[in-house]
């Protein structure tokens, strides 16, 4: 069947199962945009590009598929940029569809003309440009393939705008997989010192899990449940892995790291043999990476073999997809004493009622953890969060309980401020009918605040909550602590009213300054069908409390 490269394209993604597209038109994507108008495929018109590469990263974190965002060349292109480094950063498949101006023109800096494939080539897994209308079936399922196979990653599809109008044949391609030389969808599997981590772990009397992104990669959320359970190990997660165990399951003890729960830190400090699944163990979980478990036998299970002593120097490794390897370890484990496993959780609970998170109250000021608290107890966790980056996510880690995989999304590697707004658009088409909240603060909401428009166009039932302490909190927080309070740059002089913002794009908005309102704006809010917008006042003094085990001082955590 003669089609044009544009219509290929779209017949392509339908074919991949693509539902839902996030993205912007432009000059050298109109003839994508026309071939889209009949397609059953949703389009959701953003504010900026860098929303639409956001918003497909968080659809396929919410969800099970690949996102998919479009862009015109050039400037629409480069916007792309940061979204397409968060999702490599955070391993989420996604394929970003770029414009180009025509074959003939590139390489001439004609109008809008970028070289996207050279400056995103160390954030992608894989890039391509189409230079015929007959490749462009294989670019496309070859893009979905390796952006959603092994570790996932990001995949840019260049198509110039005289191959979207030429002719060509259109013809599915076989699903035999991508046929780019060296790619291997399933990473070697190295599981030869099995035995040897099944004994450290049977003769352990302080073991504890770190629980990663990878372990929602893998779906192995049952598998590390069990594993935990069968030989009651205590579980923490790194910011990624929020949420791969309940946050009510007798065995989690909270997040690591410098904004991290007290229990979990100390657990991993006195711990004599560490098991690492799917993490990175990067900067922010690990602290002065020399001292790191400078005690205890780490094992590391891990999809890819690069991610092994990266970081921290493991003494036993384990490759292969989490789920699978969690399973073989269990019945590896199994024979280890359970009145030392017994003292040792009876410890950390000690750990935890000596060092509770923090939750300070002054007169009736609204505090983050309140909205938080709050939050939870209307949602009773049947919610999908995602957050910003600074203050406001940390406490959304620390405060949270989240208890549902997949629902707590976050920039972590990145740390992309404007990340959460857009994000929770992309949750919502993922998961139409779980209730969706974006924990922002007043600097990271304003980087894309435009999207509110698009969440009252499209009527998404977003809700934003902005913890409003009218400066650049993380950033202040640092400079009080490190900086003798010489506040450069991060406070605000003139506050923007969010109500009226939100109010003027469509979007229904309240004001709360004191605690008693908290409770009920949120419930109010939440029966809204609509998006809403809630702008909480707190004190710019709220710091977020840094959770420093006994012996190591604040910047060994950080420095």
């Amino acid at each position: 069947m003669s089609m044009t490269g544009a219509e290929i394209l779209i017949k392509s993604l339908e074919d991949e199962g693509a539902d839902t597209i996030f993205g912007l038109p432009g000059g050298t994507v109109i003839p994508i945009y026309d071939a889209l108008y009949d397609s059953p495929i949703k389009h959701v018109l953003v504010r900026h590009e860098q929303a639409a590469a956001h918003a497909a990263d968080a659809y396929s974190r919410a969800g099970d598929k690949t996102g998919v965002c479009f862009a015109t060349s050039g400037p629409g292109a480069t916007n792309l940029v940061t979204g397409i480094a968060t999702a490599h950063m955070d391993s989420s498949p996604m394929v970003a569809v770029t414009g180009q101006v025509a074959t003939a023109s590139i390489g001439k800096d004609a109008f809008q003309e970028a070289f996207i494939l050279g400056i995103s080539m160390p954030i992608v897994k894989h890039s391509t440009q189409v230079r015929s209308a007959e490749d462009i079936p294989r670019a496309v399922h070859d893009a979905f393939f390796i952006a959603s196979t092994g570790r996932p990653g990001p995949v840019v599809i260049d198509m110039p705008v005289d191959i979207q109008k030429t002719h060509g044949e259109y013809r599915r391609p076989e699903s035999a997989g991508a046929s780019y030389p060296g790619y291997k969808a399933s990473p070697p599997e190295d599981l030869r010192r099995l035995e040897e981590a099944g004994r450290l772990i049977r003769n352990a009397e302080r073991p504890v899990i770190i629980a990663g992104n990878g372990v929602n990669i893998s779906r192995a959320f049952e598998a590390l449940k069990e594993f935990a359970e069968e030989l009651r190990i205590p579980v923490t997660n790194s910011l990624l892995g929020k949420g791969t165990i309940p946050g009510n399951h007798p065995n989690r003890i909270g997040m690591i790291g410098m904004h991290g729960h007290a229990a979990a830190n100390r657990a991993v400090t006195n711990a004599d043999v560490i098991i690492a699944v799917g993490t990175r163990l990067s900067d922010r979980s690990t602290g002065k990476v020399a001292e790191f478990g400078r005690d205890a036998h780490v094992i590391h299970i891990d999809l890819d073999c690069a991610e092994i002593r990266k970081n921290v120097s493991t003494d036993v490794w384990l490759l292969g997809d989490a789920s699978r390897v969690l399973k073989l370890l269990t019945a590896e484990s199994s024979g280890y004493d359970p009145k030392k496993r017994a003292e040792w959780m009876r410890r950390i609970r000690e750990f935890d009622e000596l060092e509770p998170i923090g939750r300070n109250s002054v007169n009736s000021k609204v505090h983050p953890w309140q909205v938080l608290d709050a939050m939870d107890e209307v949602t009773q966790g049947e919610v999908v969060v995602t957050t910003e980056v600074g203050q406001n996510q940390m406490w959304a880690a620390q405060y949270h309980r989240s208890i549902h995989p997949k629902s707590f999304i976050t920039s972590g590697g990145l740390g992309t401020m404007g990340f959460g707004i857009p994000a929770a658009m992309g949750a919502h088409f993922a998961r139409p009918g779980v209730p969706v909240v974006c924990i922002a603060g007043d600097g990271s909401a304003m980087m894309n605040i435009q999207e509110l428009d698009t969440c009252a166009r499209y009527g998404m039932p977003v809700k934003v909550f902005v913890l409003d302490n009218n400066c650049l909190g993380m950033v202040r927080q640092w400079q009080e602590l490190f900086y003798r309070g010489r506040y450069s740059n991060t406070l605000y002089d003139l506050k923007p009213d969010f109500v009226k913002i939100a109010q003027g794009m469509g979007v229904e908005a309240f004001f709360v300054g004191d605690s008693s309102e908290v409770k009920r704006t949120i419930e109010r809010a939440m029966d809204i069908p609509g998006p809403v917008l809630v702008h909480f006042a707190i004190p710019q003094t709220d710091n977020v409390f840094p959770m420093v085990p006994a012996g190591e001082s604040l910047e060994s955590m950080i420095l």
